[in-house]
């Protein structure tokens, strides 16, 4: 462990990202030519190839591929344990990536209120998830915490605040044979096309935004898949097909073409904080316990329902 150098273990990383020596040395801010001498280090100390490399292309090995397996988590550890260390020392500041989807409502904003208004020195920076991919941003490290729909069933996430309990809406075409209702059983979900979603979402995810079957047991049709929900919102307008939403996004994403009709019989939607059960530092759970505390007040004068 003393002879552990972390610039090697930097350049291997990014390398085995980008698996391409120049792009990699742009990455780190350092030359093609130190790329490889770190690797060549790298190499030597662990006693055997890591990266096979020809005029062509550059690999991993299938030992620098194990290596990597148990690297990344490790490295990604570290860093929060240094970060963590750092915001702790000088108070919570930096940058917050927040990921959302969506909306971001009017209980995220007042736990953005009051978070800036605690921790002024910290940044915090918006990030739109894709409606197909809600649990991607935090595994890349491009958010720091989510907002996504529940259910969230995932072993290497931690599930935090679930709150916005809401009725479920279908958005359906003012055309729609549903358009004039004032609401629908789930049972009459039988009767339509729902829009769905397409991968990397797992399909425990997109099941629950686009169920098969009734509560009571008939099919429901399957529509065409989307990847973002303006795409899923554009074919709900031009009469392609139905799509389940929460209310808040439902109501928030308003246009004259769709009609917003409430369903009954299904469970809640529900949203819920996630982040990165190996990058939780001192800005993710001050921003935790801001969400939890605001969830909590507007619980309280019932603008909105919560869940530990």
């Amino acid at each position: 462990m003393r002879n552990l150098d972390l610039h090697e273990l930097e350049a291997f990383l990014v390398l085995a990202e980008e698996l391409h020596f120049g792009r990699a040395g742009e990455r780190l801010y350092v030359s093609q030519s130190r790329v490889s001498q770190l690797l060549r280090s790298l190499e030597s100390r662990i006693g055997a190839r890591l990266v096979e490399r020809t005029s062509r292309r550059v690999r991993l090995t299938p030992l620098g591929e194990h290596f990597l397996a148990g690297l990344r988590p490790a490295y990604d550890g570290l860093r929060a344990v240094v970060d963590d260390a750092r915001s702790a020392a000088r108070g919570v500041e930096g940058r917050l990536r927040l990921g959302f989807q969506g909306a971001a409502g009017d209980h995220l904003m007042r736990a953005l209120a009051l978070f800036q208004s605690r921790h002024p020195g910290c940044v915090v920076e918006l990030v739109e998830l894709p409606l197909c991919d809600p649990f991607g941003a935090l595994r890349r490290g491009e958010a720091d915490l989510s907002v996504v729909l529940m259910p969230v069933l995932e072993d290497d996430l931690v599930v935090g605040q679930v709150f916005s309990r809401q009725r479920q809406t279908l958005a359906v075409s003012g055309r729609h044979p549903f358009a004039a209702r004032s609401s629908l059983s789930a049972e009459e979900l039988a009767g339509c096309e729902l829009i769905g979603v397409a991968g990397p979402a797992p399909g425990y995810w997109r099941r629950a935004l686009r169920p098969s079957e009734t509560p009571g047991g008939r099919p429901i049709a399957a529509g065409p898949v989307v990847d973002t929900l303006q795409e899923g919102l554009t074919l709900a307008a031009t009469g392609r097909g139905a799509l389940l939403l929460c209310r808040s996004t439902a109501e928030y994403h308003g246009r004259s073409a769709l009609s917003r009709v409430p369903v009954t019989g299904l469970p809640d939607s529900a949203l819920a904080l996630v982040w990165h059960r190996d990058r939780e530092t001192a800005r993710v759970r001050s921003f935790a316990a801001a969400l939890s505390e605001t969830a909590d007040e507007a619980a309280a004068s019932g603008r909105i329902t919560t869940a530990r």
